[in-house]
């Protein structure tokens, strides 16, 4: 079972730029020659796949002290408990047959088996890390593809079972905190930028998710044509100008009515420290709220960490996991609103 306590890359000490950008992800999508897509696999296929890539995940000798998971065998709750940490996508923790990922906690590391492609590989970071992360995530790919035959077509480059992955199968993203961009009505633009930059902005779990709580995700779209490079200094450009761009907003909301922006920071620590039901939305948006009234210095006694960690354990399957039973919704909430008065309460502040 995961550790509730264990908050994933948002419960480490804060990166750099960890103002507005919260993490680094570089994943890499890889299949196997002489295997199908894993949609088309049969029962026997998977078995015979899982199998293969585990010993080359054994050989490649990855991470410090790597854990592998069965998510076949894994009940419900845990499985939603790893996305939340951001370490597995909803389709692999939702997927059915026999599936699993490599976790190494203390490299920020995972590889997931057998989930849209047989193998995706992740390197997290906190704050903006992005080169750190990207050397990691092609020094272990380079070990893993001396260990197992990977796909690949001298005109399309790495075969992914999605064409928009094929050629490097890199993805490289940041999650960014754009609460300043919100409140002023220019996130749309954010959007632009990234589109006219071969870029796009994704929710807070990535394609086909809204945003919570304030949260993006910058990312690339093109994957073929261009080396890994090339991608990777795509997103080194544009992040830094919406991480500078979200400050200058944040500065302007300071200077044109910082009374208003800190009535409503506190509103939303108040709401956290006193209310007995919250929602999971609602937690987010005040969590989000709270975040900037630290990093802002509007509010004092809260640390940043709290706040950060919280992000993740006041969702539902961390919720649960900490009260040690499934809860219905209401349940959640009432559970969601204590934990936060709990780690919020104004006697230690």
């Amino acid at each position: 079972m995961p550790d509730p306590s264990a908050e994933g890359v948002w419960g480490r000490t804060p990166g750099p730029e960890s103002d507005v950008a919260m993490s680094t992800r570089i994943r890499i999508a890889r299949n196997l020659t002489g295997y199908r897509f894993p949609r088309k696999l049969s029962a026997a296929e998977r078995d015979s796949l899982t199998n293969r890539i585990r010993e080359g995940l054994d050989l490649a000798q990855i991470g410090t002290q790597p854990v592998y998971h069965d998510l076949a065998d894994m009940p419900p709750l845990e499985r939603m408990a790893f996305t939340e940490k951001h370490i597995i996508s909803r389709e692999l923790a939702n997927g059915s047959g026999r599936r699993g990922f490599l976790w190494d906690e203390d490299r920020l590391l995972s590889v997931m088996v057998l989930e849209e492609d047989h193998i995706r590989l992740q390197v997290l970071r906190a704050g903006l890390d992005l080169d750190d992360a990207f050397e990691d995530a092609m020094n272990i790919d380079g070990r893993l593809e001396r260990q197992l035959p990977y796909a690949f077509h001298q005109r399309f480059g790495y075969l992914t079972a999605c064409p928009t992955n094929a050629g490097t199968g890199l993805r490289v993203s940041v999650m960014l905190h754009l609460p300043g961009l919100v409140q002023s009505g220019q996130v749309p633009k954010v959007f632009v930028a990234a589109a006219k930059t071969g870029l796009t902005v994704r929710g807070i779990h990535g394609e086909g998710t809204k945003s919570l709580g304030d949260f993006f995700q910058v990312s690339n779209q093109r994957t073929l044509g261009q080396p890994e490079t090339a991608t990777l200094a795509s997103v080194v450009r544009l992040v830094p100008k919406i991480i500078a761009w979200e400050r200058g907003v944040r500065t302007v909301l300071m200077e044109t009515d910082r009374m208003a922006l800190t009535d409503r920071v506190w509103r939303s620590l108040g709401i956290l420290r006193y209310a007995r039901r919250l929602g999971s939305s609602e937690a987010m948006e005040h969590l989000s709220a709270v975040r900037l009234g630290v990093q802002l210095g509007l509010i004092t006694g809260v640390g940043l960490p709290d706040v950060n960690s919280l992000f993740v354990l006041l969702q539902p399957a961390h919720l649960q996991i900490l009260k040690g039973r499934p809860l219905e919704t209401v349940e959640r909430d009432e559970a969601r609103a204590a934990f936060a008065r709990e780690r919020l309460k104004a006697e230690n502040n």
